[in-house]
């Protein structure tokens, strides 16, 4: 039996075992509204309320329950989302927003201004990692009206309006969280937002099923009239749900990239790498600087020259992504190119580590180090099954060390790790989604997607400080080009690609990719004919 026999086999059980969900997108023959979205969810997130866990399947399914402020464009521009309007003050210090009437929460109450200032001022610093410097920034937060919103900043930070996608600030209720522990409260379970769908049933380890909030304030949406999230932990039967039409819709990770090429020859099917163009992620393999020999620089640059990044990029993700060169995403604002470059060159790992005084013995090692190996599916096996390989080559020998997401999350936020891959979002803008991972002042213990590298470097502090802060275009990309320079002279961490991921959807599945946030969307828009 081969793989694909073996993925039908699968994908028929646990089917089956759905009792009463229907199978792919249901409509009458020339229904323009209504049906059901059969999808996936991979793997299935630990909970739904994106204010708390910003882990990524969390967000996709959140996006359709939670909204914020406003969307974005494929270039990055803001659109409305729950405001209709929103003005800056000359001195860029207040930011005044005008919220859409009528939206409710699911639970039948009014969202009004009290919940954004709630949700932007209280919850989030508290419970965000990448939220919390961009909202302690806010001097006062008032609201004239139920529907208006003034923010006044301590001092400009230009990136402000980039800061309200649905994954960064999504608004919750504050009738429900005010006075309580917001991570163990028990609405978390409930998952109650304002979005176009709301939570119908979670059947763990089965399917997560949504349904439309006939309250939602866009008229005539959302177009559809369910959701079913399954949970199909095993690649091939992912691959064969898509391929018979089972589920409509795939995302991120949920198609393993050997098989991107021969999905997309499908007549059925039609494939993009757009909608990600927010997140434009970036796949590293994080160091821990606190423990030798992590804490040598010289062993870091040995690292990067002792890893065939194009390989990688040929081999294990088959030609999806490109190639990084630092802390920046060359998809993004503020990317500077010339910066030290780390060819592929294992005689200069060699020497590097040499000098530091770890020779090989007489089995050609130098050093053991931990490797945790990232549990995110089939994927991430494969790179450290390369990286391993790779670094063998030059004397570092990882050892692999297994856990689950719950436990990896664990070790990496507590610091309790000595090497380990990650996929870290770029979100539009480094002040948002790139010094997080750098600055000292986010050396977080217990915070995932902080500096949890522990890198320090007063100077790269003091650089994207006063690029977040640079009331001009130019002169933020003169202090991001210096302090981009410095940052890949010292690699905190080893940036290997910037990665491509493919969304597949039926052919008859309209308005799945509209933003620049892509699949985590409210998908109020999504349709079929």
């Amino acid at each position: 039996m081969n793989r694909r026999e073996f993925g039908k086999l699968g994908l028929a059980a646990g089917m089956a075992s759905v009792a009463g969900i229907p199978l792919g997108l249901q409509r009458a023959a020339g229904q323009t509204r209504g049906g059901t979205l059969s999808t996936i969810i991979h793997p299935e997130p630990a909970m739904l309320v994106s204010a708390i866990s910003q882990l990524q399947p969390t967000l996709t399914v959140g996006g359709k329950i939670y909204e914020s402020l406003l969307r974005y464009d494929f270039d990055l521009k803001p659109i409305p989302g729950l405001a209709q309007s929103w003005t800056v003050s000359p001195d860029g210090l207040t930011y005044t927003f005008k919220l859409f009437p009528n939206i409710t929460f699911h639970d039948g109450k009014p969202l009004t201004a009290d919940d954004v200032i709630f949700s932007m001022t209280k919850i989030l610093p508290e419970t965000h990692a990448r939220a919390r410097p961009i909202f302690t920034r806010i001097e006062s937060a008032e609201a004239p009206d139920p529907l208006t919103v003034v923010f006044k900043l301590k001092s400009p930070f230009s990136p402000f309006l980039g800061a309200f996608d649905c994954t960064t600030a999504p608004i919750l209720p504050k009738h429900i969280y005010e006075g309580t522990d917001f991570k163990t409260n028990p609405a978390n379970d409930k998952a109650i937002g304002c979005g176009p769908f709301k939570l119908k049933e979670w059947v763990r380890g089965s399917h997560i099923h949504l349904v439309k909030h006939e309250g939602y304030y866009r008229a005539g949406e959302p177009h559809i009239d369910e959701i079913i999230y399954r949970v199909i932990p095993d690649a091939a039967a992912r691959s064969v749900a898509l391929e018979q039409g089972t589920v409509k819709l795939t995302q991120w990770s949920d198609i393993e990239q050997y098989d991107v090429a021969r999905l997309t020859k499908l007549p059925h099917l039609d494939m993009t790498t757009k909608g990600y163009e927010y997140f434009a992620p970036h796949l590293w393999l994080e160091l821990n600087n606190r423990i030798a020999p992590m804490n040598d620089k010289r062993f870091r640059q040995a690292v990067m020259y002792a890893i065939d990044r194009k390989a990688l990029l040929q081999r294990v993700y088959f030609g999806l992504g490109k190639i990084a060169t630092g802390p920046i995403s060359s998809k993004t604002r503020f990317y500077e190119k010339n910066v030290k470059q780390y060819e592929y060159s294992p005689d200069k790992a060699k020497a590097l580590l040499d000098e530091m005084g770890l020779k090989p013995g007489a089995d050609g090692k130098r050093i053991t180090v931990p490797f945790l190996v990232t549990p995110s599916g089939e994927l991430y096996r494969r790179v450290a099954e390369f990286l391993r390989q790779s670094l063998l080559r030059v004397g570092i020998d990882l050892q692999f060390e297994g856990t689950d997401v719950a436990g990896w999350i664990q070790k990496v936020s507590n610091w309790e790790y000595s090497m380990t891959t990650n996929l870290v979002y770029q979100l539009g803008d480094p002040a948002i989604g790139v010094s997080r991972t750098y600055i000292s002042s986010n050396i977080r213990k217990g915070i995932m997607f902080s500096n949890t590298a522990g890198y320090a470097n007063p100077e790269a502090d003091r650089l994207f400080e006063e690029a977040a802060t640079a009331t001009s275009d130019e002169k933020r990309q003169e202090l991001y080009s210096a302090v981009q320079k410095i940052v890949v002279e010292d690699v905190p961490i080893v940036w290997l690609l910037e990665q491509d991921f493919p969304t597949f959807t039926d052919k008859k599945l309209k308005n799945v990719t509209t933003t620049a946030i892509g699949v985590h969307e409210t998908f109020g828009a999504v349709r079929f004919e």
